[in-house]
């Protein structure tokens, strides 16, 4: 699976993207952003407050409950203001 990292995501990990092989138990967006913080300190602290974070599975925005199963492209960003 891709993942992409927009904003301050990105610039905190010093990665705009990454394929990643999921282990089996990693099945929603909520259960990504675990296993993610859990491989190594920065993306722990990325993805310390992780109900600020906003998700889209391939190009579409979903919320954290959202299957990830089969999915080719997981971006994730912050929440962004408009203007």
């Amino acid at each position: 699976m891709r993942i992409l990292y927009f904003a301050w995501l990105r610039e905190r990990l010093n990665k705009g993207e990454e394929e990643v092989n999921l282990p089996e138990q990693v099945r929603t967006v909520s259960d990504l952003l675990s296993w993610l913080a859990s491989t190594d300190e920065a993306a722990d602290l990325a993805f310390g407050d992780r109900r600020i974070i906003r998700a889209a599975v391939d190009e579409r925005l979903v919320g954290h409950d959202a299957s990830i199963s089969g999915a080719r492209t997981v971006a994730l960003f912050p929440p962004m203001t408009g203007g």
